[in-house]
């Protein structure tokens, strides 16, 4: 196989695919709910304990992610992520009843938190930077289609397999990732490694556990809104606990000073809200589709596919894109397109036809993926080698946290607008209002890519010869 794709590629390929497998499964489980529940003979309520276990456990282990992969080599932590993940897979398809399934699920949350920033950093550090851009292609197409395929892929299993096949296909796709990274991965370490700061991860596991928690599950009736609180105060005292711990340590598990880089900054802050609209996208398309517009969860498949689609596309164009715009005017530029694109789905009512809300979702997810995929890559332009590590683990924390807030935004708006015209079941006339005000979130990532040289991440981009700049505050 390695004589038949460049190494570049053949390295994208094996981490985009555990990461495929991982964002797939994690929102194909929600379209599988009611036959789950009926199965196992309990509450579709209760059984959402299953998709908060994971959530919980995914956001309690990313920021040791790092630290492993330094201390015990990036093919190891991710050849080990990719087994837990595949084993826990087997152990969710024979699940019993609920508390088996659950079990399963904090464990699969345990290799889809080493799995991600792991596989972010084996990329990062046996990748040229000059064909970084290219190999994020890779990266960021799961991203994008994995949260849109789940539902009809789900909706299809559970109509004519059992739900058990659900973590089932997961097997021969982590037997395969297995094989090939004990191949073509090389055991990346650092030669030395400062103890794990116990205390500094103990705090940052429980910040992101409770917030993540809280912004996945405010306006969708899983918890009540005085747990939700809890979750959320909770998670902002951990953070600001954590914050005064990196201060008086050398070692910190996740690095804030990462931060003094522009090239870090400004693209976590604007990948940031733009983040949020790409987290809310998924939840609010199909919900509008089928329940605002009714139709059947295959038609809605079939119109939410496109935006894979336009993800797809973006492997074929995002480099000569980038070489000719450069990476600030790029995401600027860009940024407006996608936050227009997100409003422009609150103008679709069930009369449009679906050529051309299958055009607005396929242009939209083009520019958007093309957006997500300039941040993806720009962030690590600057950081060093030896920070690459607590780098992956900062930008999955925060991907993650505002990814989650970006469902929580899309469910809290739709019940805020249920509120405002005292109704309790959603309409077509509902949906306009949560698009609307998440392509004004998404805009508002105009404004941190401002303080951008020109010349930012030049050498991965290849837009001119001058070398990126490192500033510092």
């Amino acid at each position: 196989m390695s004589f038949l794709l460049p190494r570049t590629t053949l390295v994208s390929l094996i981490v985009a695919s555990a990461l495929f497998m991982e964002l797939l499964d994690g929102s194909i489980i929600a379209t599988a709910v009611p036959a789950i529940a009926n199965s196992l003979q309990t509450d579709p309520i209760h059984l959402n304990l299953a998709i908060t276990a994971y959530l919980f456990s995914l956001a309690l282990f990313i920021p040791l992610s790092g630290w492993a992969a330094d201390r015990f080599g990036a093919r190891t932590v991710f050849r080990a992520a990719i087994i837990i993940f595949t084993f826990a897979s087997a152990l969710c398809g024979f699940s019993q009843n609920l508390a088996q399934l659950v079990c399963a699920r904090l464990a699969q949350g345990l290799g889809g938190a080493m799995m991600m920033p792991v596989g972010r950093l084996v990329l990062l550090k046996m990748v040229p930077k000059d064909k970084l851009v290219s190999a994020m292609t890779w990266l960021t197409t799961p991203a994008m289609i994995g949260p849109v395929l789940g539902p009809p892929v789900g909706g299809l299993i559970v109509t004519y397999f059992s739900w058990r096949w659900i973590f089932f296909v997961n097997l021969p796709i982590g037997l395969l990732g297995i094989v090939l990274v004990s191949l073509y991965i090389e055991n990346i370490r650092e030669e030395e490694v400062a103890p794990l700061d116990i205390l500094g991860f103990l705090l940052m596991a429980a910040a992101l556990a409770g917030l993540v928690i809280a912004f996945e599950t405010v306006g969708r009736n899983l918890l009540s809104n005085e747990a939700i609180a809890a979750f959320l105060i909770g998670g902002l005292l951990c953070f600001a606990l954590y914050i005064i711990r990196a201060r008086r340590v050398s070692a910190p598990i996740v690095d804030l000073d990462l931060f003094r880089l522009s090239t870090f900054r400004a693209p976590m802050a604007g990948g940031s809200l733009f983040r949020i609209g790409i987290g809310a996208m998924p939840f609010l398309l199909p919900l509008m589709l089928q329940i605002g517009f009714g139709l059947s969860p295959l038609m809605s498949g079939f119109l939410t596919v496109s935006l894979a689609l336009g993800a797809l596309l973006v492997k074929f164009f995002a480099r000569f894109i980038i070489s000719s715009l450069g990476f600030r005017r790029l995401l600027i530029i860009n940024a407006l397109i996608c936050a227009v694109s997100m409003a422009a789905c609150g103008l679709f009512r069930p009369e449009t036809p679906h050529i051309v809300i299958l055009t607005v979702l396929l242009v939209g997810s083009f520019f958007r993926s093309l957006q997500f995929m300039g941040y993806n890559t720009l962030v690590f332009a600057d950081v060093p080698i030896e920070s690459m590590s607590r780098a992956t683990t900062l930008f999955s924390m925060l991907q993650q946290l505002f990814l989650s807030l970006g469902v929580g935004t899309g469910a809290l708006l739709l019940h805020l607008t249920l509120n405002w015209r005292h109704q309790t079941t959603l309409h077509a006339n509902d949906f306009w209002p949560a698009f609307v005000i998440i392509g004004f979130i998404s805009l508002l990532s105009v404004f941190p890519l401002r303080e951008l040289t020109p010349e930012a991440g030049a050498v991965m981009s290849g837009h001119n010869s001058a070398k990126p700049m490192q500033e510092e505050v």
